[in-house]
């Protein structure tokens, strides 16, 4: 078994895959790591590797649980990916985009590819038909959008994100929810079809945590996967086995 583990800017997720299958996951914060670890390793026990990604910082000490449980792959810029990064900044390039970047290859071969992350932040990726990363965009996520509307304004209130019945808000609550939620549907329709009329035949991915949620609201024909992330470490750790 393979645990496969994606350090977000917020949560923890893991998840525990049986060759190709998905046979469990895990959302936790970064405080409820080591006990959350400690849990699946005792519940997992034919665990024999572990493939790790991570936005920030690695924490030492988690590195260190993990490789005592299991055999620990660590991605990073360094690491072989099956596409060519034409990004003008590659060292800066998330890892979290890179992942991304490297499943939709694997599991849409020899397509135009648009991932688009619906997390904190609102990334989106592009990989052409031959396999070369083209770069993308990135934008404040729905969480963000929220809080900004409350942090820097004297009396907006702190909502959580519903899905806006109108365009036209009737209330200030109904006229926040408009404009964060139709906004970023908007901004998001928007890219996909400036991909479309540039490339034509492009698949698209939505992903993250907010994937499910925005993905009621979208005509277009699109792979709504909240779990693409963890599939892609899956399937990035077979492709890096092979290719070792």
């Amino acid at each position: 078994m393979l645990l496969a583990v994606d350090i977000g800017n917020t949560k923890i997720k893991a998840a525990v895959f049986e060759d190709t299958v998905l046979a469990a996951k895990f959302v936790f914060t970064k405080l409820e790591a080591t006990e959350y670890f400690k849990l699946i390793f005792e519940k997992y026990p034919t665990i024999a590797a572990t493939i790790f990604s991570s936005v920030g910082e690695e924490n030492a000490e988690l590195l260190h649980l993990l490789e005592q449980q299991s055999r620990l792959f660590i991605i990073s810029h360094n690491t072989f990916f099956p596409f060519t990064n034409k990004y003008a900044t590659p060292e800066t390039l998330g890892i979290d985009r890179i992942v991304l970047a490297a499943g939709a290859v694997l599991q849409f071969p020899s397509r135009n590819r648009l991932v688009i992350d619906a997390g904190t932040c609102i990334t989106y990726d592009f990989i052409d038909k031959a396999d070369n990363y083209l770069g993308g965009a990135i934008s404040p996520g729905l969480r963000l959008r929220y809080e900004s509307l409350h942090n820097f304004t004297a009396k907006l209130p702190l909502l959580s994100a519903e899905l806006p019945e109108h365009f036209k808000g009737s209330s200030t609550n109904d006229s926040i929810h408009s404009g964060v939620v139709n906004g970023l549907l908007y901004e998001i329709e928007g890219f996909m079809a400036k991909y479309v009329e540039q490339y034509q035949d492009v698949t698209i991915i939505l992903t993250g945590g907010d994937a499910d949620f925005l993905a009621k609201r979208f005509k277009n024909t699109i792979f709504a996967n909240s779990n693409f992330l963890l599939e892609s470490l899956n399937n990035l750790y077979t492709y890096t086995i092979k290719n070792d």
